[in-house]
């Protein structure tokens, strides 16, 4: 999907039609690896290692959860940023799409 750098449409904070770029919102950075509930940190600990009855790390089911998974796109997130007062005014909804391209 296409989608112009720059649009105008109404800005809340300036109270009227202004320019504003179009961005669209990337991932923030990966949380690390040993951050409190992550697998490997628990593996680190000890646990799921050892003889009977391993809890949470015991036999997983014979599907796993990534591999149920049915949707194949997500919801785009576009920021738009006033080129008057610099504001940031948010998309109302997410659309589903593929690819999103800022031409």
């Amino acid at each position: 999907m296409k989608k112009p750098k720059k649009v105008r449409r109404y800005c809340k904070f300036c109270k009227k039609h202004t320019e504003q770029k179009v961005e669209n919102i990337t991932s923030s950075k990966p949380r690390g690896s040993l951050k409190r509930g992550s697998i490997i940190r628990a593996m680190k600990r000890g646990l799921g290692r050892g003889y009977g009855n391993l809890g949470k790390w015991g036999s997983k089911p014979p599907v796993s959860q990534f591999k149920r998974k049915t949707k194949s796109t997500k919801k785009t997130n576009l920021i738009y940023i006033c080129t008057v007062c610099n504001k940031i005014n948010l998309q109302r909804k997410g659309i589903r799409t593929g690819k999103i391209e800022i031409k």
